[in-house]
Parts: structure tokens; sequence; C-alpha cells
């Protein structure tokens, strides 16, 4: 049941992409607003609970929503599961950007390059060349490919769709709760600690597993050198990680400071250079793409794999 999930989420967002801004990321970031305006006061415990109210709660009343809706009948445990998987992964939620990047370079357009990169990241630096587009491009989808897919599944697998839930809820309210101070705002304290390292906690396992994935189906002896050797350097060791190894696994350089200063998808604005080999570029972006889905097919392998097992087992 749930490899059939995966399988029929994945086709049915391809063929109707869910607005992601509008359905899922709008709704959380009025809980998050609501729950910071009622129990920010600076005080990490506050921060804890708000966290519980936000996302543990709600995974909590799924995960007994799961288990009657197995007792009933399998078949409504699927229509909840791909329900919970179409609103929590998938490539389309960040994918389009990277492919009108991807579509911009090939053309020489480095002008639309730069707007659509902005538009993604909110701000892409002081007119960037077209390798560093590239370069920023190739690092966003790794991390949004193992946030919005590969981590997502893992937790899936484990708890079934409230395992799913917990992460993305997790993930969202650290992203809102841990924004980088703007001159003149509050300074919120530690109300957002808990959030972040609930994230933190959450990711661990699966950000080592993605990688993992991406030096079997790349260069995987590349990949493990720079996840030994460069993952450190980065200023957020789960970001590091990933990013080390797809490098890695991919033969191309990462990282590095750019024009302008660029921060990361978590705030941090130092840029070591992570991976080996040659500057990004569009034909880079094309085999980031080949090494993502690779990647998805061996992890929709090994989960028929112990299907099959379980299936002959019992």
């Amino acid at each position: 049941m749930i490899l059939l999930s995966i399988v029929i989420t994945l086709l049915l967002e391809q063929i109707r992409p869910l607005a992601v801004e509008r359905t899922v990321r709008s709704p959380v970031a009025k809980l998050a607003e609501y729950l910071e305006r009622r129990f920010n006061d600076g005080v990490y415990l506050h921060g804890a609970i708000a966290w519980g109210i936000g996302a543990a709660l709600p995974a909590l009343i799924l995960l007994a929503g799961q288990l009657l809706a197995y007792h009933v009948t399998s078949l409504l445990w699927l229509l909840l599961a791909v329900g919970t998987l179409y609103l929590t992964m998938g490539f389309r939620q960040f994918s389009h950007f990277f492919t009108e990047i991807h579509a911009a370079l090939r053309l020489n357009d480095l002008t639309r390059a730069r707007q659509v990169l902005a538009a993604w990241r909110g701000y892409s630096g002081d007119n960037p060349s077209s390798s560093e587009v590239a370069r920023l491009a190739i690092e966003e989808a790794l991390l949004l490919a193992h946030r919005y897919v590969f981590a997502p599944l893992f937790w899936f697998a484990v708890l079934g769709p409230a395992g799913a839930v917990l992460y993305r809820l997790t993930h969202l309210l650290n992203e809102f709760w841990n924004r980088p101070v703007l001159p003149g705002s509050l300074d919120p304290g530690d109300f957002g600690c808990f959030a972040r390292q609930a994230f933190a906690t959450l990711d661990g396992l699966p950000v080592r597993i993605t990688a993992a994935t991406f030096a079997v189906v790349g260069n995987f002896e590349d990949a493990v050198d720079c996840w030994r050797n460069q993952a450190s350097r980065w200023p957020d060791r789960g970001s590091g990680i990933l990013l080390a190894s797809g490098a890695g696994a991919l033969g191309v350089r990462l990282g590095m400071p750019m024009r302008g200063g660029v921060r990361d998808l978590d705030g941090a604005d130092d840029r070591p250079e992570l991976g080996v080999g040659e500057e990004a570029d569009a034909g880079f972006m094309q085999s980031t793409i080949g090494l993502v889905w690779r990647s998805l097919v061996l992890v929709l392998a090994v989960l028929a794999l112990i299907w099959i097992s379980s299936w002959a087992g019992g």
C-alpha cells in the first residue's frame, strides 16, 4: 500500500500539479503567525508548546485517523495516504523554477535566468554570471528535492501519512519562525529554537539516506570523499552533507562566495567550496535532473523489494 500510494501520488502530481503556495504554504504561514502571536515572548518552552500545537498535534490526530481508516478498509487508508502525500511532497512544488532557469541558460538568456532565480530564492546576488546562476539553481534543486520528495517519503514509509505531515509542518514552522531578523524588527529570542531543533532531528537520518542515494546513483567515490571531507565546512551540517555528496556525485563545484553576497536556504551566507570537477553550467543542470530521478527510481526499487520480501514472508 505504501508503494502504491507513492506511485499514484507521483502520477497525480504530474497530471495536475498542486498550487502549493495557496494550498499549503499560505495556510501554514497563517497558523505559524497565529501561534507566534499567542506564544512568542522569547521563551524556549513557549516555542516548544507552539510547535506541539502546530505540528505534533495535527500529526497525532492524523495518526489516529489513519489507524482507524486501516481498520475500516484498506481503500480508505489508500485515499488518505494519497491525499496526504499530494499535499506534502512532489517535484512540481519547486521544479518549474529549475526548468525555466535551465531553458533560459540553454538559450543564452542570462537576464531571464537571473529573474527566475531571484523570484525563486527571493535574492540572487549582484548580477550573477551564467555559471553562478547554474550553481545556485543546482544547490536549490538538491536541497528541495530532499525536503519535498525524499525526506517526506522516508517519514511516510516509517509512520504513514502522519509522518509526512509531521515532517512538512516542522519544516515550514522552522522556516517561518527562524527567518533572519530584519533591521527594526523585534528579536524573537529563543521562540524558534525548538522548531529548529525538531527539524534537525527529523531531518538527520533522511538527509544522510538521500546523500547516500546520490552517491550510489552518481560518482560514488567522489561523493563519499566530498561528504567526508567537505560537509562539515558548510554552516548547516545537514545541508552540507547533501550538497557535498550531490556535488561529488555530479562532478561539479558548488558553494563558493558570490558577488553581492548570497544566502542559502537556511539563511547562511558563508559559502565554502563543495564538490570537485568543473564549473556549473546548463549541462550540469541537466545532470542534476538525471541524478534526482535515478535516486527516486532507486528508492522505489528498494521499497518494492521490501514489499516483495514482506509478501513472500507473509
